[in-house]
């Protein structure tokens, strides 16, 4: 079996990358949209206990970027965009997708969250294999 070699900080600084584009993506981009298909309103959001929630967050988001750097040791970065393109795309966005036609969900939300997904990963596989 292959050794695994993993930066710590590639997969540190792609942790935090999703929240660069989540604070965009769920804030200018589609943050109004986001809310009214969730049908939130702005005090729904600032009742939120958003320390646990960001804190969860972190942990969830560098749980994902670990497995995605032990997936993508050792490719090019053309590979490591590419695999992170299709793991948001084909595994997370699918499976979002499923779970969302059962919960009764709008398509928009799902394109929404889903598509929030692939671009994250996408940026974590280029970060995770041009940072060795």
């Amino acid at each position: 079996m292959e050794e695994v070699s993993i930066n710590w900080l590639a997969v540190l600084v792609a942790t935090l990358s999703t929240f660069v584009i989540g604070a965009i993506w769920y804030g200018p981009v589609f943050g109004k949209r986001w809310m009214k298909e969730n049908g939130y309103t702005e005090e729904d959001l600032k009742d939120a206990n958003m320390g646990k929630i960001y804190g969860t967050a972190f942990v969830l988001e560098l749980f994902m970027a670990i497995n995605l750097a032990f997936f993508l040791n050792g490719l090019s970065i053309q590979e490591g965009a590419l695999y992170g393109f299709l793991t948001g795309f084909g595994w997370i966005a699918m499976a979002q997708g499923v779970n969302y036609l059962f919960s009764r969900k709008t398509i928009t939300l799902w394109f929404i969250d889903s598509f929030y997904f692939v671009v994250t990963f996408t940026l974590m596989g280029v970060i995770l294999t041009a940072w060795k």
